[in-house]
């Protein structure tokens, strides 16, 4: 597939590379060097993960999120004295 440079130093990836990689606006991709060719790479965050890895059995949402809030209270009113 070909494609052009712009003057912007900026390139299409065409569609059928896209769906293939699973490439989706604002993602990040790492391009690398080798042998004279150009490797570009879909870069995963800790965002693509959400929702990856079952929580059930590990504790109820609503208690961690109780004592999260409880430790920032504290933390804030220790910082207001």
């Amino acid at each position: 597939m070909l494609t052009t440079v712009t003057t912007k130093g900026q390139v299409t990836i065409p569609k059928k590379i896209r769906d293939a990689l699973g490439i989706q606006p604002n993602d990040k991709l790492d391009f690398s060097q080798e042998e004279g060719k150009i490797i570009v790479t879909p870069v995963k965050t800790l965002k693509d993960y959400r929702g990856a890895v079952n929580a059930k059995g590990i504790g109820l949402f609503e208690e961690e999120r109780a004592k999260a809030k409880a430790a920032v209270a504290q933390r804030v009113m220790k910082e207001m004295k």
